[in-house]
């Protein structure tokens, strides 16, 4: 026997699938696994719906506030600065700076603008506010998954489902702990907001109407730690969330946890800017409409950092940093629909599908060996390397394992075991032809590689487009039946080869072909 590159290469590979399969098959501490999905391990399944009507009223705030930033810094006297659900407006106290307001609202897209003499309204055009709404959906999306993929969950789906609609699922969600601090996450708004405190009326905030406070402008907010305490601030904030770039915990003097945060240039203009003009003032810090602290502004403060301080636990102070980081919701998301998977369908699960697979697995065996007899064992060899490496690829990469991952698993199996089949039925052709050992098995291979590469390919196609459009299982099953083609393709057609010519004198020594392909002669 004489060791060729072929032989080599399919040793390295079963080296490859045993030691990296390992952690996986024994759950051991250490290495890395192959992560379960929400239908073999259970978890959190929830459809979520986004309030996007709330969209438009959030982007016009936003607007609000750059437009109070604008004409401060330029000097532009404006009054009645306010904003509703639907539009902005503001009266322009020196009509010499017209052509100045029309060139910064010019610059906002989507923007329907009415000029009459010293008042300017302003809404969104039917065409804006449409895409508004969707983009409020598709950030929703992108925000949460940012949220998830922070939080340390393995794979999360997170979908849109309809027009209006977002599946998440979440395996390995198990205890009621884990489930609410999960939801809590999604959900937060997160939004941020630095607010000032209207001085000059802030003592009467306790005798003071929602509605007489709007019209002066106002808003009142309750405070986070105690709702009873109320702030009288101004509805358009100095800055939001927008510009925040960072946000760290941290500890206090008093080593309670705190949230860090800092802003852009932009917002850290802004922050100098209005700190500059404010000292001796309150600037409240506003999350999701609660003041969570309102600091007497003793300097002008650059840098743009700030500091959340509440009554928190380390572990919310975590989770509502990853929240400021991932950036606020566009528009509030609520649950439409919430189902948990308990952890024992999971493991009914587990049990059918292995039963499946093994059961399937066996009965491939007997029957290579049965009727090839050597030569099915060969191809036994390269099915059990297959495996072991689709095991391993898998764990490396860390991929979720789920009920049509298994499928494609089992999918690949067979695709195997055909390749195999159609090596062998090629090399006992020849034989029957009367070439020679050798011949029959160059030959035969050769003869079987294109109908192999045919049928991987097409395969393989398939599955990309799968992976490409699919979402959540659709993509697992794609994984594993790609992983399982191209470790077929390196089984079945290089380390078979390569035992046959490792076994190739022995073979013609032999001169028993019923032995090692199952035919007489």
């Amino acid at each position: 026997m004489k060791l060729n590159f072929r032989i080599v290469i399919f040793a390295l590979a079963i080296v490859f699938g045993v030691a990296f399969s390992i952690p996986s098959l024994l759950q051991t501490e250490g290495g890395k696994k192959v992560n379960l999905g929400l239908d073999l391990q259970g978890g959190l399944h929830m459809l979520l719906g986004v309030k996007t009507e709330e969209a438009t009223t959030s982007r016009l705030k936003s607007i609000a506030a750059s437009i109070k930033f604008f004409t401060d810094k330029n000097d532009i006297l404006i009054d009645e600065l306010k904003f509703d659900e639907s539009a902005i407006s503001f009266l322009l106290l020196d009509t010499d700076d017209t052509k100045h307001i029309k060139e910064h609202l010019s610059s906002i897209e989507g923007l329907n603008v009415i000029y009459a003499a010293e008042n300017i309204s302003m809404s969104f055009t039917p065409e804006e506010i449409v895409k508004t709404k969707k983009q409020a959906i598709d950030q929703a999306i992108e925000t949460i998954r940012n949220r998830l993929d922070q939080f340390g969950l393995t794979e999360p789906v997170v979908a849109k489902q309809g027009e209006e609609k977002i599946l998440v699922q979440l395996a390995g969600i198990k205890t009621a702990a884990e489930e609410q601090r999960a939801r809590e996450l999604i959900s937060r708004a997160a939004k941020l907001e630095l607010m000032a405190v209207d001085e000059d009326r802030a003592a009467r905030v306790s005798v003071m109407n929602d509605a007489e406070a709007a019209s002066f402008g106002d808003v009142i907010l309750p405070d986070a730690k105690n709702e009873m305490n109320r702030y009288l601030v101004k509805e358009i904030p100095v800055l939001d969330g927008s510009m925040l770039t960072n946000a760290n915990v941290g500890f206090d003097q008093n080593n309670r946890p705190v949230i860090n945060f800092t802003l852009n240039a932009e917002g850290a203009a802004i922050f100098g800017d209005f700190t500059g003009r404010s000292v001796g003032k309150r600037l409240a810090i506003v999350l999701d409409g609660k003041v969570y602290s309102a600091p007497n502004i003793n300097e002008r403060i650059g840098g743009g950092s700030g500091q959340i301080s509440g009554d928190y636990t380390v572990m919310e102070a975590k989770d509502l940093a990853i929240a400021l980081r991932s950036g606020a919701l566009l528009a509030p998301v609520y649950m439409m629909e919430k189902r948990s998977v308990g952890p024992s369908l999971g493991a009914d699960s587990i049990e059918a599908s292995m039963i499946a697979l093994i059961g399937g697995f066996i009965l491939v065996i007997i029957f290579m060996v049965a009727y090839y007899k050597l030569a099915g064992l060969i191809a036994n060899i390269a099915l059990i390397a297959n495996l072991f490496i689709i095991l391993a690829v898998m764990s490396l990469f860390g991929a979720t394992l789920t009920l049509p991952g298994m499928a494609g698993i089992v999918l690949t199996v067979g695709m195997a075991v055909d390749a195999n089949v159609i090596i062998s039925e090629r090399i006992r052709e020849l034989i029957y032809e009367g070439k020679s050992i050798h011949k029959a098995i160059e030959e035969g291979y050769q003869n079987a590689m294109r109908a192999i590469l045919d049928a991987n390919i097409t395969t393989l196609i398939a599955a990309v487009v799968l992976y490409a459009y699919g979402t959540g299982a659709i993509k697992g099953f794609a994984i594993t039946i790609s992983i399982g083609i191209l470790a077929s393709m390196l089984t079945a057609i290089l380390g078979t080869h390569g035992i046959y010519e490792l076994l190739e004198k022995k073979i013609q020594k032999s001169k028993n072909n019923r032995l090692w392909f199952g035919i007489k002669g």
